[in-house]
């Protein structure tokens, strides 16, 4: 992600340390603006937002988890989570984004834990297979049934495939430094 300042043309800084949760930005689709949600082990645009507290966490201490909520750091992505362990983002071998369940660190052979980019002011971006960036795939051409859209990462493998899809672009939302998205994402 980049900006233009005098005619000169720079990086946008990286973001980092603090979290952030995602939207869609295209003005060409329904879901424009809509939020990037958590449900199922696995990341969806203008779904709802899935999550769990135990029972022993009373009060104020248990998140809302009312928003899909994440830190970047290192090229990497995680859920913004106070379960012990967290839980880490991940581009599944199927080029779906999932995330791990609470307590596991388990992720599928074949999938990819670095290539992200999230700037300051601008965007979260797919910097894998080749750069192609995201797509938004209706519910009906994903296979599955409700009103969320899926979230692919395009590549050349898979493009030919994805005609049914739109490309989009993840626009970075700041929150405030200490705020915590869920307990855990389910």
């Amino acid at each position: 992600m980049y900006k233009c300042e005098n005619n000169v043309l720079s990086l946008l800084p990286a973001h980092t340390g603090t979290p952030f949760t995602l939207s869609v930005s295209n003005p060409t689709l329904p879901i424009d603006g809509k939020p990037v949600t958590a449900s199922g082990q696995h990341l969806s645009l203008a779904g709802n937002t899935s999550t769990y507290c135990p029972v022993e966490v009373v009060g104020a201490a248990c998140p809302p988890g009312n928003i899909t909520a994440f830190f970047a750091g290192s090229g990497g992505l995680s859920m913004d989570t106070m379960v012990p362990g967290g839980q880490l983002a991940y581009l599944g071998p199927d080029w779906n984004m999932h995330y791990t369940q609470a307590h596991s660190a388990y992720i599928p052979a074949g999938s990819l834990t670095q290539g992200f980019g999230a700037y300051e002011g601008g965007g979260f971006v797919n910097l894998n297979g080749n750069g192609w960036g995201w797509v938004a795939c209706p519910p009906q051409a994903s296979g599955g049934g409700g009103t969320a859209w899926n979230l692919v990462g395009r590549n050349e493998t898979n493009a030919a495939s994805l005609t049914a899809c739109t490309p989009v672009n993840l626009k970075i939302n700041p929150l405030p430094s200490g705020t915590v998205g869920a307990w855990q994402y389910t």
